[in-house]
């Protein structure tokens, strides 16, 4: 749809318009005037969007008029943008003029193609410059005017005089169901009679709330019908209520539907209540709550109040939703069904139950087993493609629906897309391009939250409100696109929990291809021919590539037209190089994917590409280095270069990135040092691995870090001899927000200073994860006792240290200890303990919060020391309480187990390689997950 991405578009230009114009512009002709103009303009367009986007389902007049809204929006864009990378330009020169101490040591200039536009950055003096772009404005305020006056023939509702447009039609609901069409759901729908009829104590003191939680025709209603209807259901409960709740929620509707036949007729909501109390007063209840879309806490507490304290116990209130907001503003996220995809086996149940009457499938049983898949585990789909088929009777007629996109049968847009349709506009305009931005990535592709943040944010999708981080506000629309089932297959950080990658149901992919099909498209290349036959019009903004063959880019794809392309994305490609005339053609690129290919080298020409934010290069395995052209585009916010094993080094003049925040080189092996200029990025918030090279002074070093606004994780790679103790105090780590840190010595020659170092980087005191590797000292950190918040912890390979005072470490989780070989004995100091007497103050609680313990490659540790005393029956010191998961790999000397292991809640024990362990038999009789393997 195109109201999304041009709400927010023109929520950018109406937020940003006079930053840029204010500066300079306004005495250039009349700009000023025309900016006030324009953005008067679009805020009396946007008042009649909302109907505009209702309409061009239906009206094909209405969507031109959108088409033709959109494209100037993005013109304008445009243009704010050519001035803003001037501006930009002039702030790194001026730098560089007034010899700011974190410039770069080399001035060396980035080249620029003779044949860049006025705005690229050429010999044309500002003045031209400023006066074209001033001409630009007052052209698009123009064709802008043409617009608005077109928009009366089309008499849109006006959301300012209170008329809101027509929602679609939500289907009302009822508790009768057809047993008879029911496949699957039995242990969702045991799981539900047992939470209903449950009698435990601690269920019946209260009223239980049970969400049913899941994205549109996944069958969320008809569970519930199921239960609702189940004889034992019925015995159980005094009085049983279905309400359709739907959007908006009406308390005073819902009350009287509960009230049934003693409804007052009056309005008044604290009658209407005190109506509903009554019905309900001393009866154990079963409430069905339909399709809840609200989260408004206001709304439910009010009904909520009266319910609980007139019920009897054991009354349970059922709420199906699409939202996870629902549920947690019910506070009944203890109790809910998250109701996930069916079999294919089911689906295909439900498919021959509706496409065939008999139930003969005969001819049509495989090729409706193919159908099925288009499913993709959703219920709704199936009964849809099945009464589809019903009169089909050729084989022709199946194959055709069978080779069709789903969205090209009318039936299914009509049927299953329209719960979609549903979710769809419940979302606001942000949002709303958030999501169809998924369109570019291929089917069943694995996305990761934070890199799809990064895409939005080069679109100018998420921007930046009242001081918050676009990184923040992205975080937010991603969990809103969690918690309303359009994502999925979710994999969470082991530390935290977060979210760090999912899906999208092939189903919603569909849809929002549906909705995107003019500006986004996946050209298909395998087997050497492209399976997509669409013309690449002007109408495209988003352009995927998959299976591109071995050899040049611009080989299978010149014919077609690149002119306002936004995006490029290739996936599962062997490209070997681009071709600089295909570089040229892209001048509007935002977002430049070419992650997996075969890369060698980038022409020079991408730095005609100022409007470029996101550049992703990683898993280019053959990639030696990046043009110097590169550093010229000033809108850059995200590099991506990992695992690009051969790269060398990166341009000198990196330090003119002005608005580079994210810089990837996780894995460039071959990369000895990163360019000193970087360290004047004050934008920058992420960078992955901080190469430090003491030996070269026109490197990157350690005390760099003092002007860089890094946050969230930090891995600092030493390299040659790092042992100057001022530069190393400079970094100041402990005032940045970095609160995951790794420090590796590997790569360092001299490492007798390595203690020293750590000392010096101490760590923001609220870290809480660190990792240390390669450390040869024979003494831990003086900070490491300090960090009270610390919860993950490894430190492996070389290290001397036999004191480990870990053992009060108060909220430490997870402890892993790899490869250290100088270690022979774990005494009693592991425990935080002086010795075998210091735990006499009583009482003592050691590794208070430890879940997970793990030692691997120990290959000269002999001795784990117990306590002494711990074993007496008055004994008041309490070690590893939380203990659940026990590692010892490739231990092969470790001959016992101290003891204090024996009255820990192992649930796990893993040992292999340590053939002299003999104890774990000890330990082992009540663990349910054992693994032993000499």
């Amino acid at each position: 749809m195109a109201e999304a991405l041009i709400s927010v578009l023109l929520e950018r230009l109406a937020s940003t318009t006079y930053e840029y114009i204010g500066r300079e512009l306004k005495h250039v002709l009349n700009v000023k005037e025309d900016v006030e103009k324009f953005t008067a303009t679009l805020e009396v367009i946007q008042a009649v969007l909302e109907d505009a986007e209702q309409r061009q389902v239906t009206e094909a007049s209405v969507k031109i008029w959108l088409d033709k809204l959109k494209d100037l929006s993005y013109h304008m864009v445009d243009v704010l943008d050519e001035w803003n990378t001037d501006i930009l330009k002039q702030q790194v020169e001026k730098q560089e003029r007034e010899g700011d101490p974190n410039a770069l040591v080399t001035k060396k200039k980035v080249r620029f193609s003779s044949l860049s536009s006025c705005f690229c950055f050429g010999k044309a003096s500002r003045v031209i410059l400023h006066r074209d772009i001033a001409l630009k404005i007052k052209y698009l305020n123009d064709k802008l005017t043409e617009i608005y006056e077109e928009r009366n023939k089309y008499q849109f509702l006006w959301k300012e005089l209170g008329v809101q447009p027509q929602q679609p039609q939500r289907p009302q609901t009822a508790p009768y169901v057809n047993m008879s069409e029911i496949f699957g759901r039995e242990k969702e729908h045991n799981i539900l009679i047992t939470k209903l009829l449950g009698d435990s104590s601690e269920e019946e003191k209260r009223h239980l709330i049970i969400p049913i939680v899941g994205m549109g025709g996944m069958g969320k209603t008809t569970l519930t019908q199921l239960a609702y209807n189940d004889d034992r259901v019925k015995t159980h409960f005094d009085m049983r209520q279905w309400v359709c709740v739907s959007d908006p929620f009406d308390e005073i509707k819902i009350a009287k539907a509960i009230s049934g036949d003693d409804a007052p007729n009056s309005n008044e909501l604290g009658e209407v209540l005190q109506c509903m109390s009554r019905s309900i007063q001393g009866k154990r209840f079963l409430l069905v709550l339909d399709d809840v879309w609200t989260d408004d806490p206001k709304k439910w507490e009010q009904l909520k109040v009266p319910l609980i304290q007139s019920g009897a116990k054991g009354s349970r209130i059922l709420v199906t939703t699409r939202k996870l907001e629902v549920a947690n503003m019910m506070r009944a996220t203890r109790n809910m069904i998250n109701l996930r995809e069916l079999s294919d086996e089911y689906c295909l149940s439900i498919f021959n139950h509706m496409a065939f009457s008999d139930g003969d499938v005969q001819e049509f049983g495989d090729i409706s087993k193919e159908i099925v898949k288009k499913c993709k585990g959703l219920p709704l789909a199936a009964k849809t493609l099945g009464s589809l088929m019903q009169n089909k009777t050729r084989m022709g007629e199946w194959k055709e629906v069978l080779n069709s996109k789903i969205w090209d049968l009318k039936k299914v847009e009509q049927e299953v897309f329209q719960p979609l349709f549903l979710s769809y506009y419940d979302l606001s305009p942000t949002i709303k391009s958030c999501l169809l931005y998924c369109a570019i990535f291929p089917k069943d592709h694995m996305f990761r939250r934070d890199e799809l943040i990064r895409l939005w944010t080069a679109q100018d999708y998420i921007i930046s409100k009242r001081n918050k981080e676009n990184g923040i506000m992205g975080e937010a629309c991603f969990d809103n696109l969690v918690a309303r089932s359009f994502f999925q297959d979710f994999k969470k950080h082991p530390e935290n929990g977060t979210i760090t990658s999912c899906k999208m149901h092939d189903i919603v992919h569909d849809f929002v291809q549906f909705l995107t099909k003019n500006e986004c498209l996946i050209i298909d290349h395998s087997e050497g021919a492209i399976r997509e036959s669409k013309v690449l019009d002007d109408k495209i903004r988003h352009l995927t590539l998959r299976y591109v063959p071995e050899g040049p880019l611009a080989i299978s794809i010149a014919s077609y037209n690149f002119k306002y392309l936004r995006t490029l994305a290739t996936f599962d490609s062997r490209i070997t190089t681009i071709d600089s005339n295909l570089i040229l053609q892209l001048k509007r690129l935002r977002t430049l994917n070419l992650s997996g290919n075969s890369i060698k080298e980038l022409p020079e020409e991408i730095g005609e590409l100022i409007h470029l934010r996101h550049i992703d290069l990683s898993y280019n395995c053959d990639l030696e280095k990046l043009p110097d052209s590169i550093c010229g585009l000033y809108n850059l916010s995200t590099l991506s270069l990992r695992f690009c094993s051969k790269l060398k080094k990166l341009p000198e003049n990196m330090g003119s990135l002005i608005n580079l925040k994210h810089l990837y080189v996780e894995w460039c092996e071959v990369l000895e040092s990163l360019p000193k200029g970087i360290g004047r990025l004050t934008s920058l918030r992420t960078l992955d691995v901080f190469l430090c090279d003491a030996g070269d002074q026109e490197a990157l070093q350690l005390g760099d870090l003092r002007n860089l606004n890094l946050e969230g994780f930090l891995y600092v790679k030493l390299v040659g001899d790092a042992t100057d103790k001022s530069e190393v105090e400079k970094a100041q780590l402990w005032d940045k927000k970095v609160f995951n840190l790794t420090v590796d010595f590997k790569r360092q020659t001299n490492s007798s200073s390595s203690v020293e170092i750590l000392n010096d980087l101490r760590p923001h005191p609220d870290l809480e994860s660190l990792g240390i590797w390669d450390h040869n000292g024979t003494r831990w950190p003086n900070w490491m006792q300090s960090l009270h918040n610390l919860r993950f912890l490894t430190v492996g390979n070389g290290t001397q240290c036999e004191v480990w005072p870990l053992g009060k470490l108060e909220y430490l989780e997870r402890l892993t200890i790899y490869g250290m070989n100088g270690v022979r004995k774990v005494g009693v100091e592991f425990l935080g303990l002086e010795d075998q007497t210091s735990f006499r103050s009583p009482p003592l609680i050691l590794f208070p919060k430890l879940k997970q313990l793990s030692f691997f490659y120990m290959e000269e540790w002999e001795e784990w020391e117990g306590v002494e005393e711990w074993t007496k029956e008055d004994s008041e010191i309490t070690i590893m309480p939380c203990l659940s998961e026990l590692r010892i790999v490739s231990c092969e000397l470790l001959k016992a187990l101290p003891d204090f292991l024996f009255k820990t809640p192992l649930q796990t024990l893993d040992i292999s390689s340590s053939w002299r362990l003999s104890e774990w038999a000890k330990i082992s009789a009540e663990i349910p997950n054992i693994s032993i393997s000499w």
